[in-house]
């Protein structure tokens, strides 16, 4: 699970389906190539479109233009020269309104297999990109130059790693710090991840946009890292003695990743936890994490009148294939059980499949009700609602978000409070409002392409701001006199966290207007 989940907010499960037959040389010695529109599919408990991978199932059709001298002149002359010896064309035609032209475009073929592989890898995460980033001025460039000058740089490298790093560095020029490129091992690593189980020390670890430092977003509870004291916020500097300047989230979990039984050396700076400060080296044995997204436990406690009552508290770390279906189970098993309240903690998620997401939050909601507004690339804004939706439970409910909350965690919490479900309780959220769908490309590798925009139900704009809770959870808070708080005697350690304290005060509250009305 080392990796940042919150960047892989997709709309749609995978695998993905990729033809390979999409780009092959003809015998003229050019690629040839066509890009289907976005196939946007449907789920039938929804109205609205989620985001889906692209289809790569249509036939392959030639094109030819006349003016492909004059477009690409320069690089024409650097062929004639003898620069390189071979050279090639893609001719893009597409129906979709992105595409309405078919385009050509010249590139020196590499003569190093790998090299030529990874040149074909880019070919397909141009055309993708081209057709559904989100941004249709890509950053306000010339994204068909971009893929020439990329071409021309890739010809005289030697290896399959560095011509991946042109890629990386042609997408990070989108200024979308989740629009990128993954390898066939680290996209095999993740979808390892969001099947439930891997081997490794149980770290997510994010990219800061702004500083572009690792950092470690959570641990998997009771995972190697955890256990060594490693805490959300800290800063990665070393796996194994290797600086991680430059290194990004995925390369990173890789390192950290391994075989169970073995060893890795992580260094971290700890001036973001509190009361702590410096810098420290420690040696983590790799182990198979379990990654059940749900762990669940009934915490008793006393209404104000004296009567005893029980509260489900369900922690869901991360939306993954099963979150849906372990939460209803969960939920259903509480029911059983007599609980009258639930806390559903969603603090340092960071994200994940975004359908799944909207599953959960199914659980919780009735009706046709609005679960999050999407925003495609062309300003199009489209609700995406429930369609005769049942709820599992109607028992009060609270929300417990933080700074670690990111996206599908957003898009929950968001839909859970704006239709009156639920109240917020903890610390403002990540704010990462966009959505990636992820393709397979036809070398294994993945490519992630942000294609939509989201808002809150009720409009509330999530990108780079975040939500806001109803209720801040604080160390002042706990101390003031309330009675409330008076018969709190933590037993537990969950009893003993402060916003679950809160959370069950503000529970109360519900329950006493409920008897009162």
């Amino acid at each position: 699970m080392e990796t940042f989940c919150s960047n892989f907010d997709l709309g749609s499960s995978i695998p993905f389906s990729i033809s390979k037959s999409l780009i092959n040389p003809t015998t003229k010695s050019f690629f040839s190539c066509r890009f289907s529109p976005l196939n946007h599919g449907k789920t039938p408990r929804f109205k609205g479109v989620v985001p889906q991978a692209l289809s790569r199932k249509e036939p392959i059709e030639q094109f030819e233009k006349n003016d492909f001298l004059e477009k690409n002149e320069n690089l024409v002359k650097w062929v004639g020269k003898g620069f390189v010896g071979l050279a090639a064309a893609l001719f893009l035609c597409c129906n979709s309104p992105a595409l309405a032209e078919s385009l050509t475009v010249a590139f020196p073929v590499s003569h190093t297999p790998e090299v030529n592989t990874v040149q074909r890898t880019l070919i397909e995460a141009w055309g993708l990109i081209r057709e559904t980033f989100v941004d249709p001025t890509f950053n306000h460039q010339d994204w068909d130059l971009k893929l020439q000058q990329t071409m021309v740089e890739m010809f005289p490298l030697r290896s399959e790693d560095a011509a991946y790093s042109k890629v990386r560095g042609m997408l990070s020029t989108l200024g979308d710090p989740y629009t990128r490129i993954i390898s066939p091992k680290e996209y095999q690593s993740f979808r390892i991840g969001s099947d439930g189980n891997l081997q490794g020390v149980g770290l997510f670890v994010s990219v800061e946009p702004n500083t572009g430092h690792l950092v470690v977003l959570s641990c998997v509870e009771n995972s190697p890292a955890a256990r060594a004291g490693i805490r959300e916020g800290d800063e990665l500097l070393e796996i194994n003695g290797e600086t991680l300047d430059g290194v990004d989230s995925e390369t990173a979990a890789q390192k950290l990743r391994g075989r169970a039984g073995t060893i890795v050396t992580v260094k971290v700076h700890s001036g973001n936890a509190p009361g702590i400060s410096g810098y420290k080296e420690v040696k983590l044995p790799r182990e198979v994490i379990k990654l059940s997204p749900i762990s669940s436990a009934i915490i008793p406690h006393k209404m104000p009148d004296g009567r005893l009552l029980k509260t489900g508290y369900v922690k869901l770390s991360s939306f993954s294939q099963s979150a849906a279906m372990d939460m209803e189970n969960t939920i259903q098993e509480m029911e059983t059980q007599g609980v009258q309240s639930y806390i559903l903690d969603l603090r340092n998620n960071p994200g994940g499949l975004v359908t799944a997401g909207l599953d959960v939050a199914q659980i919780w909601l009735d009706g046709d009700e609005t679960l999050v507004n999407t925003i495609d690339r062309d300003g199009n804004m489209l609700p995406i609602s429930m369609v005769d939706g049942h709820a599992v439970t109607h028992d009060p409910l609270v929300v417990l978000v933080n700074e670690g909350s990111a996206s599908a965690s957003e898009i929950l919490a968001g839909a859970l409070h704006d239709n009156g479900r639920a109240i917020l309780v903890g610390h403002k959220t990540f704010g990462k409002g966009k959505i990636q769908s992820v393709t397979q490309l036809h070398d294994g590798s993945a490519l992630f392409v942000t294609v939509a925009k989201y808002l809150s139900p009720a409009l509330h704009d999530i990108d780079q701001v975040g939500i806001t809770p109803d209720v801040q959870c604080t160390v002042d808070m706990l101390n003031s006199p309330k009675d409330a708080f008076k018969n709190k005697s933590p037993s537990s350690s969950l009893e003993a966290d402060s916003c679950i304290i809160v959370a069950e005060h503000e529970l109360d509250i519900q329950k006493s207007e409920g008897s009162a009305s």
